[in-house]
């Protein structure tokens, strides 16, 4: 059985919510947003005023609860976060969230907006699906809300076409920048020198301001919502393990403060939350942090190729794959962040309530491929009968790590486990941008021509 919920109904609420949560936090963080210079701008934690268009704008992001089959006498249930036909992934709801907030301060002060995302391709698919909705939908014109998205070449192929991209007008005024690095991660650090060095000039000379959108706070003010849906479409229980694929685990640190939210919104309160992550063989950092205090690749277990069958193989540490294809593979380019600085937060959260992780292996999804693809069935989030054509590994991740993780007594006990569906398409749910349609940059003087250019177009007059 799957339940639904409308999010328009609760998205004006939620940054009401996301200050009430926060209380003195979020009043240093107000303080340091109205004081901080052009390379740190951030809008208010404000949506516009309620309207129709922003009815539509808001009306891709619903959430839904489908029933799993139990296994090994855990009770299963989907947490369907990837209900936008343009995206198939969770950043739908903070993108959505983050371009709202935009648009108040467009209508506030009539100043022009340039979003800056680095993204390992979903973040800026889901923020460019947002920028093209907010047109779309009337709440702001194209010249006064833009997006430049700069991601990794390993990533290409996951970058979803759209008007953004296909129309000359909006491809020129909302760059997407490939990087070749020699690390995937490394479009961080190139946003970040960019708009380091150059907002304060580019707001001078065009009257424009940049936006890095990568803090967590800017996550955070949506994900909590995930805590109102569970309060709004699950049964009350004592504990519950919320299952997730993650880099870096900001959804769970929004759910986190969900629960803050919740309470102090005067509802029941939610079961008790046990975090487990489930991560992949080419960023298993957070777990390594979990196990080990350290997000040192010196950690994971030695891995022996079996002359028999080809596969490599451990039997010493059941949080990571006890096979895979490579040691050194890379099941899904989303997944890139190394050290992340939210193992910090996220390891005392487990460690104080419970949980854990688990790293899986491509071989080790596709044995559990066919049974996981015949739980989904019935869910709305089916997988095709060919794995070939999978783009999106998050949420059959999730699963065998789940089943793994059952087999082997890794699940924490609760009364029941929630996976959250972060992400699941096939290459016939998008088309690819084609090369023609991207740009590239080496450093933050070429980002700096690109975005500079797509200013200029945006201030032409029309």
């Amino acid at each position: 059985m799957t339940t639904t919920l409308s999010v328009p109904s609760l998205v004006a609420d939620a940054l009401t919510h996301y200050r009430t949560a926060l209380a003195p936090e979020f009043a240093t963080l107000e303080k340091a947003r109205t004081g901080a210079g052009d390379a740190e701008f951030s809008p208010a934690f404000r949506l516009p005023e309620p309207s129709a268009a922003l009815e539509r704008f808001f009306s891709v992001s619903g959430i839904a609860v489908a029933d799993l089959p139990d296994y090994r006498g855990h009770r299963l249930r989907l947490l369907d976060l990837m209900r936008n036909p343009g995206t198939r992934t969770t950043k739908t709801l903070a993108s959505l969230t983050i371009v709202a907030r935009a648009v108040r301060h467009i209508t506030d002060t009539g100043e022009r907006i340039m979003i800056v995302t680095p993204s390992s391709a979903n973040k800026a698919t889901a923020l460019r699906d947002a920028v093209q909705r907010a047109v779309a939908s009337g709440l702001v014109t194209a010249d006064q809300l833009q997006i430049t998205s700069v991601v990794p070449a390993a990533s290409v192929a996951k970058l979803w076409s759209s008007a953004l991209s296909e129309d000359p007008e909006l491809r020129a005024r909302n760059p997407l920048v490939v990087h070749d690095g020699a690390e995937p991660a490394a479009v961080k650090d190139l946003a970040t020198a960019f708009v380091t060095t150059h907002a304060h000039e580019l707001r001078r000379r065009y009257g424009v301001r940049l936006w890095y959108t990568l803090g967590l706070d800017n996550y955070r003010a949506a994900d909590l919502l995930r805590a109102f849906a569970e309060r709004d479409l699950l049964p009350r229980t004592a504990s519950r393990t919320h299952v997730h694929s993650v880099s870096s685990a900001f959804g769970l640190l929004g759910h986190d403060l969900g629960h803050a939210a919740v309470a102090r919104a005067g509802s029941v309160p939610l079961p008790s939350a046990r975090y487990f992550l489930v991560q992949h063989l080419g960023t298993p950092d957070m777990v390594l942090s979990l196990r080990h205090g350290s997000h040192s690749r010196d950690n994971l277990p030695t891995y022996h190729r079996d002359p028999g069958d080809g596969l490599y193989r451990q039997d010493t540490d059941p949080h990571f794959p006890a096979s895979t294809f490579d040691p050194d593979e890379q099941l899904d380019a989303t997944f890139y962040t190394r050290r992340p600085v939210t193992s910090a937060r996220m390891d005392p959260l487990i460690a104080a309530h419970g949980g854990g992780g688990v790293v899986v292996s491509l071989h080790e999804c596709l044995n559990r491929y066919a049974q996981i693809r015949r739980m989904l069935a019935d869910t709305g989030a089916a997988l095709p009968a060919d794995p070939r054509r999978l783009r999106e590994w998050s949420l059959v991740m999730a699963l065998t790590g789940t089943l793994n993780a059952a087999d082997r007594g890794l699940l924490p006990d609760s009364d029941d486990v929630l996976v959250h569906g972060s992400g699941s398409y096939t290459c016939d749910d998008y088309r690819p941008v084609p090369a023609h349609r991207r740009v590239t940059a080496d450093d933050a003087k070429d980002l700096a021509r690109h975005v500079t250019a797509a200013v200029r177009a945006a201030a032409r007059p029309a």
